[in-house]
């Protein structure tokens, strides 16, 4: 087999392989500075809680609409907000912190999720809901992705100071007056849109893969905010793109074969990078 044959062949001949590809380089381009966000202000559980929480909301907006993308899509963000909300809620009023508050509730969520597309649905909805279909993406969810991109960079382009502050010193924000509260709830607003964009091509388990992993890979490489910003983006693109064509010439699930190579980065990453096992001074060390 030629390298043309390996590499460029899927995509030249098949629409659906241009489709998934557009899609899920746009996402990788909106979630990787999500992704960074989170890992520096060490709420990467709270993504993945609210990964899991737009299940049940997709779930009612599926039993309701089918698989028609406003039901899902407009379900999955209330669930999801409903989720971020309620586990605020919970971590400023209890002594449960705000980790703990968010792994209640989206196991909740999860189980209620799961319950109601088995109980008036199908397995097979419930794996599509799951795991979605990057390569069955049309063009109503690459006008969704294409639209939170732009929500996503445009917020991060206006408020990236703001953010910045909030991520490395939010007592400073709250000591000047202005408040952390607005950046911190942008960014729980940005994560859940991202979800819900990834959940469309990847499923409700694997769309926080393409957050996450690329931002933790980034974190072991680089020491600066644009670096790491760079670094996750690039991540993202390379698994995407090596993700989709290991799944069209092995025949595997499109979806997990992305997640897949992007834990292959962070396994190699943990291996040699500046900041893993290699580059470790010792159990108190700290680099951030």
């Amino acid at each position: 087999m030629s390298l043309h044959e390996l590499l460029i062949s899927p995509f030249a001949e098949f629409d659906f392989m241009r489709r998934a590809l557009v899609g899920c380089v746009v996402l990788a381009l909106s979630c990787a500075p999500v992704g960074v966000l989170l890992v520096l202000r060490r709420m990467s559980l709270m993504g993945d809680a609210l990964s899991h929480a737009v299940l049940p909301g997709a779930a009612v907006g599926y039993l309701i609409g089918g698989f028609a993308l406003p039901w899902l899509a407009g379900g999955g963000i209330v669930a999801a907000l409903l989720v971020a909300v309620l586990a605020g809620v919970a971590g400023r009023y209890t002594v449960l912190n705000e980790d703990a508050s968010f792994a209640g509730f989206y196991l909740m969520a999860l189980a209620l999720g799961v319950v109601l597309i088995s109980r008036w649905g199908s397995q097979v909805d419930l794996i599509h809901l799951l795991f979605g279909s990057v390569l069955a993406i049309d063009d109503a969810a690459l006008y969704v992705v294409a639209g939170v991109a732009t929500i996503s960079l445009a917020w991060l382009a206006l408020c990236y100071r703001g953010m910045v502050l909030e991520c490395v010193d939010p007592g400073f924000l709250a000591a000047a007056g202005r408040g952390g509260s607005p950046y911190h709830l942008g960014l729980i607003v940005l994560t859940v849109l991202n979800l819900v964009a990834g959940f469309q091509a990847m499923g409700t388990l694997m769309a926080i893969g393409l957050m996450m992993l690329p931002a933790t890979v980034a974190r072991l490489w680089a020491d600066t905010l644009p670096g790491l910003m760079g670094v996750a983006w690039l991540v993202g693109l390379v698994s995407t793109v090596a993700g989709l064509l290991v799944s069209y010439h092995a025949g595997l699930p499109s979806g997990p074969a992305i997640v897949l190579v992007a834990s292959l980065f962070y396994l190699v990453s943990l291996t040699v990078a500046p900041h893993g096992w290699r580059g470790q001074r010792g159990p108190q060390s700290d680099t951030r």
